[in-house]
C-alpha cells in the first residue's frame, strides 16, 4: 500500500481488475521483500535494474529507474550497469534498457 493513503502503482494500473496481483505487490514485493535489510534500496534497485535488462521487461524498467534513482543510485552508475549489461545479456536488450533509460533521464533528447 502506498504511503499517504495514495493508491499505490499497482493498485493505479489493475485496481479492482487484480486484486490479488495489487496486494501481493503492495504487502510482499514492496512491504516485504524490499524492506530487508540484507541489501540497501539502492543496492535492491541496481539488481532489478540489472535483471529487467537481462529479461528484456522494457516495461517495468520505467519505473524502476525513477526507483533507482530515488534509492540513490546516479544516473551514471545506472547508464554503467546497463552498458556493463550489453555484454553479459546481449546488446540488443542493452539497447533496449539504454533507450528507455534516455527517455526517463533526459526526455528522449541528447
Amino acid at each position: 500500500m502506498a504511503d499517504n493513503n495514495e493508491p499505490s502503482g499497482a493498485e493505479r494500473m489493475f485496481g479492482r481488475f487484480a486484486p490479488a496481483l495489487v496486494r501481493f505487490t503492495d504487502d510482499v514485493l514492496f512491504g516485504q521483500v524490499w524492506k530487508r535489510p540484507e541489501l540497501s534500496p539502492k543496492e535492491r534497485s541496481l539488481v532489478t535494474v540489472a535483471s529487467l535488462t537481462t529479461s528484456g521487461n522494457t516495461d517495468q524498467l520505467v519505473y524502476h529507474l525513477s526507483l533507482a534513482k530515488s534509492n540513490g543510485a546516479t544516473e551514471e552508475e545506472i547508464i554503467e550497469a546497463i552498458t556493463h549489461l550489453a555484454f553479459y545479456a546481449g546488446w540488443p536488450k542493452a539497447m533496449a534498457a539504454m533507450t528507455v533509460a534516455k527517455q526517463v533521464f533526459r526526455d528522449g533528447t541528447d
